[in-house]
């Protein structure tokens, strides 16, 4: 048998125990690293929770964006209404027109109240400029709030008399026509301010046909002293037109409360009954339109 000798091993050679030695190295390589579906689960997972992330992050950046338009849209809609033309605005009252369009405004809703009338009757009821009062001077809001103010400054002469001793029972020297029971209630309560009747000024009458009969009305005005009577015009009315329990002989201003709109916007005047009311019952009582001509009675629009 032949027998090799180191010098004849090819270069190459590598001994068996080596080869098998390396085998094993590899072996045991592979056996700790992953499986390949191991590899693929993990980046698949990272990839998920990358594109979760993602997600979160656009919908934060989406709302954002969403916050920041609102917010954009509310403060344009804030310019908007700081630009409006006054137009816009509550319109300002009528009555705070001069004496000769309140004569004009009074005398439209007069022939509406009187459409059987002929022209010359209804000149012979007009309620004349010299009986409307001006009341051009109050810059002031038409609200209850300042009726008291209002009287104050341009109603002089009311204000001293609401506040002296009345005279006579039933015989008020204020009217004031409001068209619904809880008007004249809040009224009421603002008249009987004592910047207003002071310690002497008579009773404030309050008039309504809601909870009340006429007979009641007519005799708590026969044993009361009263400075204001607050009504609403169909009351009032009866108890002009109807019975001699509410005297005019004190008499000297009708405030019609004219800016004051209900729920449903309507004024004194917009309410066909009531505004009929005004005109035949109370202003086109016999005694007032008497004193309205002699310039005993004038007529506040308030």
């Amino acid at each position: 048998m032949n027998q090799q000798r180191g010098d004849d091993l090819d270069d190459d050679f590598v001994p068996d125990e080596l080869v098998a030695s390396s085998g094993e190295e590899e072996e045991a390589g592979n056996s700790n690293a992953p499986p390949k579906d191991g590899i693929e689960a993990l980046l698949s997972a990272d990839e998920d929770a990358d594109s979760e992330e993602a997600e979160r992050k656009g919908r934060e950046a989406a709302q954002k964006k969403r916050k920041k338009r609102e917010k954009g849209k509310e403060r344009n809609a804030k310019k908007r209404k700081l630009a409006q033309p006054a137009d816009d605005a509550e319109p300002a009252s009528v009555a705070a027109q001069p004496t000769h369009k309140l004569a004009d405004f009074m005398s439209s809703f007069q022939a509406k109240a009187f459409p059987a009338m002929s022209s010359l009757e209804l000149e012979d009821m007009l309620i004349p400029e010299t009986s409307m009062v001006d009341t051009t001077s109050w810059t002031g809001s038409r609200s209850l709030d300042q009726l008291v103010e209002f009287i104050t400054e341009v109603l002089p002469m009311l204000h001293t008399r609401l506040s002296q001793k009345s005279k006579s029972s039933g015989a008020p020297t204020l009217l004031f026509i409001a068209g619904a029971a809880l008007r004249v209630v809040d009224v009421t309560r603002v008249l009987k301010d004592k910047r207003l009747r002071g310690d002497k000024g008579g009773d404030v009458a309050k008039l309504f046909a809601k909870h009340f009969k006429l007979g009641d009305h007519v005799s708590y005005l026969k044993r009361t002293k009263i400075g204001a009577a607050v009504g609403t015009p169909g009351r009032v009315g009866k108890l002009l037109c109807e019975t001699d329990a509410l005297s005019l002989s004190q008499l000297t201003h009708i405030i019609l409360d004219i800016s004051f709109r209900d729920a449903k916007k309507r004024s004194l005047f917009d309410i066909p009954e009531t505004r009929d009311e005004v005109f035949r019952t109370v202003l086109g009582a016999p005694k007032v339109v008497e004193g309205i001509k002699q310039g005993k009675i004038q007529v506040v629009l308030f």
